[in-house]
């Protein structure tokens, strides 16, 4: 198989796999892929070729990198920031770590205020980590 083919072959699985996962490096590292392809259908040798796929890629990965810092301030406010939940108990107070009623189900939180809630006391929701919530005391705003 030509060389070109392979990079080329290599530059199209990794687009195909971006559109599953949506992070856009993996687009960055087809695109280094094709470059890579063009090298070597002009003819450059392997390490040519690896140069190429390697500055496409750096600069590109760095590209996306930046771009989503830039724009991280931009993104709208969870749904669920500033929203009330019920304090339900302590899984472990020393790291800060409870349970609360939320949306007609019990989840974990951090809670980051000083103040340890009780039972039953009213939270706000600051964000979400996942499945973890990070909750106030005070209302947040």
């Amino acid at each position: 198989m030509e060389p070109y083919l392979a990079w080329a072959i290599m530059g199209l699985t990794l687009v195909i796999v971006e559109l599953v996962s949506s992070t856009f490096y993996l687009l960055m590292l087809g695109v280094a892929a094709f470059g890579a392809s063009a090298a070597a259908y002009l003819g450059y040798d392997f390490p040519v070729q690896a140069i190429v796929a390697a500055i496409v890629a750096g600069a590109g990965c760095y590209w996306v990198f930046a771009y989503r810092a830039r724009n991280a301030a931009k993104q709208m406010a969870p749904v669920d920031a500033g929203q009330p939940a019920r304090f339900e108990s302590w899984i472990d107070q020393g790291a800060r770590l409870a349970r609360v009623h939320y949306r007609g189900a019990s989840w974990d939180a951090h809670v980051e205020s000083d103040q340890a809630p009780e039972p039953g006391a009213i939270v706000y929701v600051v964000s979400t980590h996942g499945n973890t919530l990070k909750v106030t005391a005070r209302r947040p705003g």
